[in-house]
């Protein structure tokens, strides 16, 4: 007759202390490079919306863990991540295979600078993204609080072909039909969606763009004005760089959580 079986050999024993072990509920693939995952919220886990996350997977073993802005908003009952896929990435080798029903892991402090306590007040929000760095914003235009400190939010997305662009005309389309968010944002959220490699209405790096004017003529709106324009930052280490040497032309100085000023950066995900 066999031994019964341990209790503790039907519980996950290599999940580590102090992390969240949380359940995949939805994934959607985009492109190639691209995909979205929603998983289960722990109900004690609280953020700010434009914060960011570590998150991981057992591999052989082991927790590997990255960072990865929080893409829903602070009230959402679940958690949104939106990924780049690399075939030889430690954690996105594995994390692009994930199937609902999965397990993914979370440590339980969350932190980040795009976050609204850490800009001054203004009038006019400016999210500057490329790629996987909309994720953020994807959290913070469908916070309430954004329109309640903000009378116009310009979201921008810069990739390199149209159909990663996907992810954020999905995300405008939610809030539009949204039951509670459709009114609330009306008309003060503007979408403005650039590619570089492919022909489409507005097309090279946002950067270029705002310094050769066209950027402005095309929202038909002034340059920037530090008195009332802010700014949040998220991308590629170039579009980073350049885009702060672009604001602190204009007189927008960086800001932090401990000092607010008028524009912020995330540097969590360069290097």
């Amino acid at each position: 007759m066999n031994a019964p079986a341990k209790v503790e050999e039907f519980v996950p024993a290599t999940i580590p202390a102090g992390v969240f072990a949380e359940t995949v509920t939805k994934v959607t693939h985009y492109t190639d490079r691209l995909f979205s995952f929603r998983m289960t919220r722990p109900a004690e886990f609280r953020f700010r919306s434009g914060e960011f996350a570590m998150i991981g997977l057992m591999v052989d073993g082991k927790p590997i863990y990255r960072a990865y802005s929080i893409a829903s908003p602070a009230w959402d009952d679940e958690l949104e991540f939106f990924s780049i896929k690399v075939q030889d990435g430690p954690l996105t080798s594995h994390l692009q295979s994930i199937q609902p029903g999965d397990q993914v892991l979370m440590r339980k402090k969350p932190t980040g600078t795009l976050v609204l306590d850490a800009l001054t007040p203004g009038k006019r929000l400016y999210m500057f993204s490329t790629g996987t760095g909309i994720a953020p914003f994807a959290s913070l235009i469908r916070d309430p609080e954004t329109y309640e400190k903000f009378e116009e939010v310009i979201l921008t997305h810069t990739t390199r072909d149209v159909a990663e662009l996907k992810y954020g005309f999905d995300l405008i389309e939610e809030i539009r039909n949204h039951e509670f968010l459709a009114e609330l944002v009306g008309d003060k959220l503007r979408h403005y969606a650039t590619v570089t490699r492919e022909d489409y209405p507005f097309k090279g790096r946002i950067t270029n763009l705002m310094r050769d004017g066209k950027f402005f003529a095309d929202l038909g709106l002034p340059a920037f004005d530090p008195a009332i324009d802010r700014g949040m930052i998220c991308g590629s280490t170039e579009m980073l760089k350049e885009t702060k040497e672009i604001l602190e032309a204009a007189g927008l100085t960086e800001g932090a959580n401990n000092k607010p000023g008028e524009f912020v950066i995330e540097r969590a995900f360069v290097g």
